[in-house]
């Protein structure tokens, strides 16, 4: 009996499925803080998903070394496998901040930054169903501008929220230090979700 062909695509679903559970525990997190102590079972529970994102990255990436034929380049499943792998990672990490900045409150911006992600994600699961029929090129493209556009919304938002962030507070303050380091990381993560936005749109050009 042949072997089943492993389904990459299938396969990238699942990552932004585990990137949206992760973007579910940070809303979790911000929402329901209270003091940063009563964030360790969210890290744990943050870590689980991360570690699933671990091992389904590591599945491609095994099964991408020993196919005979995939269905685009190696490198590109390499790089987009990667790409989502670091949203997961990017998610946990600013849940991490949190706790090891000992934060003593939210920002109120911290959940509109959680949302833009989530919002992000969702976008990239509705282009990732149909990534797999590249002759759909301008509905795959439509789907990925969606995430470009709430990448734009979230510089605006990064810029301002910085603005008032250190007119609203002595730069010296630790709370203006490690807030602005927070909105950074949570800056980055939305930039995640279009960086893989992008490598899909290429992917797609190249694969007509």
């Amino acid at each position: 009996m042949a072997k089943k062909r492993f389904d990459y695509f299938e396969a990238f679903e699942k990552q932004v499925d585990i990137a949206s559970e992760e973007a579910e525990v940070l809303i979790e997190a911000i929402e329901g803080f209270t003091t940063s102590e009563d964030l360790v079972p969210i890290l744990e529970k943050a870590h689980e998903i991360e570690h699933r994102g671990d091992e389904m990255n590591h599945i491609i990436l095994t099964n991408v070394a020993v196919d005979f034929i995939t269905p685009i380049d190696r490198e590109d499943i390499i790089e987009l496998a990667q790409d989502l792998d670091d949203i997961i990672d990017l998610i946990e990490g600013t849940i991490q901040r949190f706790y090891m900045f000992d934060v003593k409150a939210m920002e109120p911006e911290a959940i509109e930054f959680a949302v833009i992600i989530k919002k992000s994600l969702k976008a990239l699961r509705k282009s990732m169903s149909t990534f797999r029929e590249f002759k759909k090129v301008k509905k795959i493209r439509a789907m990925v501008e969606d995430v470009n556009q709430l990448e734009e919304q979230a510089d605006v938002m990064y810029l301002e929220t910085i603005r008032h962030l250190f007119t609203s507070g002595d730069a010296a303050d630790l709370r203006v230090r490690v807030w602005s380091r927070l909105f950074e990381h949570l800056e980055m993560t939305v930039d995640a979700c279009e960086v893989v936005a992008d490598t899909m749109s290429t992917i797609t050009l190249k694969n007509v």
